[in-house]
């Protein structure tokens, strides 16, 4: 893996996991009970953005390390995952 493969990798993952923890424990207004003018009740409190960027850079890390790992390591190859043949035969050492 080069290293711009690398950091669209770890850009593709980070923006994944950042989209899932947003999702976490957003805590509406409405449930705060103070709903701000000229906002839906359903609007997030206090987004904690920051503290979630901050989370999902160390989790992404994480996930990107194994991926890398997998991948550099060569546990699994192009050829794994090429279900209709189209890399062709594999060539051999001598040839």
């Amino acid at each position: 893996m080069s290293i711009t493969g690398g950091l669209i990798l770890f850009a593709t993952i980070w923006f994944l996991v950042f989209f899932i923890m947003l999702q976490i424990r957003p805590g509406s207004q409405a449930e705060a009970g103070r709903v701000e003018p000229g906002t839906p009740p359903g609007a997030p409190a206090d987004a904690q953005i920051w503290r979630k960027a901050k989370l999902t850079s160390v989790v992404a890390l994480i996930v990107w390390a194994l991926i890398a790992a997998i991948l550099l390591g060569e546990f699994i190859s192009l050829r794994d995952i090429d279900w209709f043949n189209r890399l062709g035969p594999e060539a051999e050492l001598g040839e």
